[in-house]
C-alpha cells in the first residue's frame, strides 16, 4: 500500500501511557490480557467516532475524559493525546508525512494538522479554543484564522473548509479515519437472517450481523472474488460442498446463508452452523471485502478457528494488506508461529498498569530468532523468550 498509516503515538488513553508504535501492512498484537491490546484498537474506533459525532459524544459513549484517561498514576493525568503520521493525500510520502494530534484535557482540546503541498510548500492548520489558524509554510506563506465551535472537532467540521484554506487535505484525513473499523464477528448475530442488499455492493457490519446480505451481493459484484473464498472456505471445512442462499420472507426482504455439505440430504442453515464455521466465513468476508477501510483492526482473529485455518488465515491476511492496513489482536502461538518479525508486536504490562508497546523492536525479535537458531515466533513467546506472556 503507497497510502497508508505509518505511525501512532498515545499518551494517557486508558492503559496507553505513553506508547509509540509504528505500523507496517500487517501488524499483529501478542500479549496477555490487559497488556493494553483491545486499548490499541480503542483509539481508532475512538478517532471514528470523533469524526461520526464529535468530540465530546465520543468521550461521552466512554464515560467522559475522567474514564478514559490513564488511572496507574498517583495524580490523574491532566491530558490525552493521539498523534498520527500516514502518507494519505496527494503529496505526502513517508520523509515528509501528513500529521494529525488531538489533545483533550477535561475542559479543552487543542489539534493540529501538517501536510505536504506542491514544490516544498507546507500547511499547518492548528486549532485551539474557537480559533482556527491555518499557515502555509512555504516561502511567502500568510496565516488565516477561521472561527469554530469550542466543543468541535477539527475532524468532523473542517472537511468543509474551501481547498484553499486546507478543507481538501483534512477531508482526506477524515475520511480514511471514518473508514476505521474494529472487527469482531458477533456469532449470534451473524447466524441471523439480513436484509437484502440494497444495491451491489454492501459495507459488512462491524460485528458481521449483515453477513449474508454482504456475501450474496459480493457474489453479485465479483464473482471471481466469491469463488476464492468458497474455495477457501472448502480447505478449511473439507465437508463443505457449497455455499448458496435463501430467501425466507421473499427475496426482497431477508436472505440467509446455506451450506451444502456433503453426507447431508438437505442444506444447512447458518444459524445451525459451527460457531467456528461462522467465525471462519465472516473473516473470509472481511478478507475478501472489495471495498475495504484504510484500516482493519480485528479483535482476537483467532477465537473458535481451528489451527489448521491459521496458515490460510495468515496467507490470505498479507494478500489483503495490499489493499486495506491490518491491526490484528491474537492469543495464538500457532499463528504467531506464521508470522515474520516486523509482522509481530509484542505487548506487555508494567508493574505501574501502563502498557509497553512495542516490548521489543523489529532489531531485538531478529536477534532473538537468530540466536534461537530460527526458532518459529509463537513458540519463542509461548516460552517467554519474547516476553509478554500467555
Amino acid at each position: 500500500m503507497e497510502k497508508q498509516l505509518i505511525g501512532v503515538e498515545v499518551e494517557n488513553f486508558r492503559s496507553l501511557r505513553k506508547v509509540s508504535l509504528p505500523l507496517g501492512p500487517l501488524n499483529v498484537l501478542v500479549g496477555p490480557n490487559g497488556a493494553g491490546k483491545t486499548n490499541v484498537l480503542e483509539v481508532f474506533r475512538f478517532l471514528a467516532d470523533v469524526i461520526r459525532t464529535d468530540l465530546q459524544p465520543a468521550l461521552d459513549l466512554r464515560g467522559g475524559f475522567d474514564d478514559l484517561v490513564f488511572r496507574g498514576a498517583e495524580k490523574p493525568p491532566n491530558h490525552l493525546q493521539i498523534k498520527l503520521k500516514a502518507t494519505w493525500t496527494t503529496h505526502s510520502s513517508r520523509t515528509a508525512p501528513d500529521e494529525y494530534s488531538l489533545r483533550v484535557t477535561r475542559s479543552s482540546r487543542r489539534e493540529s494538522f501538517q501536510f505536504k503541498r506542491t514544490q516544498g510548500r507546507g500547511r499547518r492548520i492548528t486549532i485551539s479554543g474557537q480559533k482556527v489558524s491555518v499557515v502555509d509554510t512555504g516561502q511567502g506563506g500568510g496565516e488565516r484564522q477561521i472561527g469554530i465551535n469550542a466543543l468541535s472537532s477539527g475532524l468532523s467540521t473542517l472537511p468543509r473548509l474551501s481547498d484553499d484554506q486546507g478543507g481538501t487535505e483534512v477531508a482526506t484525513v477524515a475520511q480514511r479515519l471514518a473508514s476505521f473499523r474494529v472487527f469482531d464477528v458477533r456469532v449470534d448475530a451473524a447466524r441471523l437472517p439480513s436484509r437484502f442488499p440494497r444495491g451491489r455492493s454492501e459495507v459488512l457490519d462491524e460485528d458481521a450481523a449483515n453477513l449474508a446480505g454482504f456475501l450474496l451481493a459480493l457474489r453479485s459484484q465479483d464473482e471471481s472474488a466469491w469463488q476464492r473464498l468458497v474455495d477457501d472456505a472448502r480447505e478449511v471445512l473439507p465437508q463443505l460442498d457449497s455455499i448458496d442462499f435463501e430467501y425466507p420472507s421473499g427475496a426482497a426482504h431477508e436472505v440467509v446463508i446455506v451450506l451444502h455439505e456433503r453426507g447431508l440430504r438437505r442444506p444447512t442453515q447458518l444459524a445451525d452452523a459451527s460457531y467456528g464455521t461462522i467465525r471462519l466465513l465472516g473473516l473470509l468476508a472481511l478478507l475478501y471485502d472489495p471495498n475495504p477501510p484504510s484500516l482493519t483492526c480485528v479483535e482476537e482473529i483467532d477465537h473458535g478457528l481451528h489451527p489448521q485455518a491459521l496458515e490460510l488465515l495468515v496467507e490470505r491476511l498479507r494478500e489483503a494488506s495490499e489493499r486495506t492496513q491490518f491491526l490484528i489482536a491474537t492469543h495464538s502461538p500457532a499463528l504467531a508461529d506464521r508470522l515474520r518479525p516486523e509482522e509481530l508486536v509484542v505487548c506487555e504490562r508494567r508493574d505501574d498498569g501502563s502498557s509497553a508497546i512495542p516490548a521489543l523492536s523489529v532489531q531485538q525479535i531478529e536477534r532473538i530468532v537468530a540466536e534461537s537458531e530460527g526458532l518459529p515466533l509463537g513458540e519463542l513467546w509461548f516460552t517467554g523468550a519474547l516476553g509478554g506472556d500467555l
